[in-house]
């Protein structure tokens, strides 16, 4: 965590500021309309929305970065717990994050469960830019009322 220093001048910039305002109107207006749509949609399309939006807000414009890669993927896990949980489905969730760099190598993934295909799902999200791949796997497994 960085430490504050009262010694040091900070310097107003509206034009700062001004982007700043834009940037939280944009995403407030962005939210209410991904909950909209959530509303609308079934739990399958809804993961994939909420694990796009996470990794895209996550690590979006982004380069690969090794010290870095922790706290990406427990953001990335984190905050599609939370809007996962937002939407009040009996469920309860695992989230699972990879972040690899883009070297030539392979990456290969497989998940396997078992559980009740009527009432349990899973989705996974495939990611990548010009220098890494994420990989963002959802288990949604019901909640018996």
């Amino acid at each position: 965590m960085e430490e504050f220093n009262s010694g040091e001048e900070v310097v107003f910039n509206p034009d700062e500021i001004s982007v700043s305002v834009k940037e939280v109107c944009s995403l407030i207006l962005g939210n209410i309309i991904i909950n909209i749509i959530l509303n609308a949609i079934g739990w399958m399309t809804s993961c994939l929305l909420i694990s796009s939006q996470c990794v895209e807000g996550v690590i979006g414009g982004t380069d690969y970065n090794q010290s870095k890669v922790n706290q990406w993927t427990a953001s990335i896990v984190e905050h599609s717990l939370t809007h996962l949980v937002k939407q009040g489905r009996p469920f309860k969730y695992i989230v699972n994050c990879t972040i690899m760099q883009k070297s030539g190598a392979g990456l290969h993934t497989a998940n396997s469960c078992y559980w009740d295909t009527a009432t349990d799902g899973s989705c996974t999200v495939r990611w990548e830019n010009r220098t890494m791949y994420c990989v963002v796997s959802v288990f949604a497994v019901a909640v018996a009322l």
